[in-house]
């Protein structure tokens, strides 16, 4: 399919598909050699120094919590405290320790275009009350200069608002526009828009999304340097509406600091465990093969990990950058944290034997099965132990919770010098917004961790399932 544009505005990127998947270089991109006077440290070395660091960290933390473990235990015995320490300080710090030193390690391969074109992609956009963005998110695909060819699938989810006149209001000979008669869910949506699909690449764009210039062809140039069996590559999804209220402005700084981070680490290690449905691109033909995004509250994590327990490896490209509005009231958050919380449990229903992979990723499987053990030490330990502190009772949050912050700091500072350098690579500085950062920093989790228990739980006790909010 020929695409022409009358006006070309360099803001984002895309992708391809035909039969077979498109062939890629067969390059090593994870570690490429060594330059010259550089130090060569393989993926499974770095792997291998960090988890070193990360035990150091933890016998460390550990032997300094002993008196606050035997002031616990006196109270509430050996078995709880250990549990409440463990929960809300010994494997926080393990896991932030390991994923300092990887970060720090992380030398990202550049992209290599295969040539000065790229395959064909169909775009798929899910929208369900989208009035008031979905003009908006297509006109910043138009305005990508994308090497290649692609079409634009967009599936109307029996949206109640004005959403199907915004739509039929477009005219782009690389648009369809699909409207449902009734609301069925955003996997129904997309397995319709897949049964569309004409190229070998299938990318997802949430409908109130904003692509930045490039990234449709930084999130393909990704996919296409990667080894040989990626079947999907996660875009960098970032806040587009931070300037809202405090909600947005904290939310920015998790998708900036926290989310970013955590995909480009497991990315070193050959496995993103999220492609997210916001912003990835995936091989179409094996989506096909796998039947599509199931029909669960968490759609792209069921099947990402669905990709991965086939054998197959999932990207990041951390320069591949979309926006996209976040939720705008605490309510609105709490339920979509719940819904991924939500999410992680059906993927674990689903595909649990990961856990026995044998691949680096696996740490990062395990990790999440620790999440909600965790969370609920958060919860029901960490918050009230300082209710009591403020108190003066230091049972649990006491002076030595204090060694918690130097590493909590550290970590805050590598991921926003990496993210920096990132954003001034693509002609994007980081905006001051000191009020939402020390609001992440230091009382998002008191609003994420329950949220996310609560979300465990439903899954847990099979409560009903909505799209509801991203």
């Amino acid at each position: 399919m020929k695409r022409e544009f009358d006006r070309t505005i360099e803001e984002l990127g895309l992708s391809t598909w035909a039969e077979a998947p498109p062939e890629r270089p067969v390059t090593p991109v994870l570690d490429s050699p060594a330059r010259a006077g550089r130090l060569y440290l393989s993926v499974r070395g770095k792997f291998t120094l960090s988890l070193v660091a990360a035990f150091a960290w933890a016998v460390f933390s550990y032997l300094a919590a002993q008196p606050w473990l035997g002031d616990l235990s006196r109270l509430v015995g050996t078995a709880p405290a250990h549990l409440a320490i463990f929960g809300i300080a010994i494997l926080p710090g393990f896991m932030n320790a390991f994923l300092i030193t990887s970060l720090c390690l992380d030398r990202r391969p550049p992209i290599r275009m295969p040539g000065t074109t790229l395959p064909g992609i169909s775009i798929l956009v899910a929208a369900y009350n989208e009035e008031a963005s979905i003009q908006s998110t297509i006109k910043s695909i138009a305005a990508q200069q994308y090497p290649g060819p692609f079409e634009v699938i967009v599936i109307n989810d029996g949206s109640s608002d004005g959403t199907a006149q915004a739509l039929d209001a477009l005219r782009h000979p690389w648009l369809k526009v699909i409207h449902l008669a009734r609301n069925a869910g955003k996997s129904n949506a997309l397995n319709v828009g897949l049964a569309q699909v004409r190229h070998d690449l299938t990318l997802t764009v949430d409908g109130d999304s904003y692509l930045y210039k490039d990234a449709l062809r930084n999130l393909v140039g990704r996919y296409m340097s990667d080894p040989p069996e990626t079947r999907a590559v996660a875009g960098a999804v970032l806040v587009r509406n931070s300037r809202e209220n405090l909600v947005t402005a904290a939310q920015e700084w998790d998708y900036f600091h926290g989310i970013a981070a955590i995909k480009r680490l497991q990315s070193l290690y050959q496995g993103t465990l999220v492609a997210q449905g916001a912003f990835s691109v995936y091989d179409t033909r094996t989506i096909r093969e796998l039947g599509g995004w199931p029909h669960t509250v968490g759609e792209d994590i069921v099947l990402t990990w669905n990709l991965l327990s086939h054998g197959h490896r999932i990207g990041f490209a951390e320069n591949a950058c979309v926006f996209t509005n976040a939720p705008t009231t605490w309510t609105q958050f709490v339920r979509q944290r719940q819904r991924w919380s939500r999410g992680l449990i059906e993927a674990f229903k689903a595909h649990w034997p990961l856990l026995f992979k044998a691949r680096m990723t696996t740490l990062f499987i395990w990790w999440n099965l620790l999440f909600p053990y965790i969370d609920l030490a958060f919860t029901l330990a960490f918050i009230p132990g300082l209710v009591l502190a403020l108190f003066g009772i230091y049972w649990i949050a006491g002076p030595l919770t204090l060694l918690l912050l130097p590493l909590a700091g550290l970590v805050n500072l590598v991921m926003f010098r990496i993210q920096s350098r990132m954003f001034a690579e693509q002609g994007l500085r980081v905006r001051r917004n000191w009020r939402g950062f020390l609001f992440y920093a230091l009382c998002y989790s008191f609003v994420l961790q329950p949220a996310c228990v609560i979300g465990y739980a439903m899954e847990i006790l099979n409560r009903s399932k909505t799209w509801g909010t991203k």
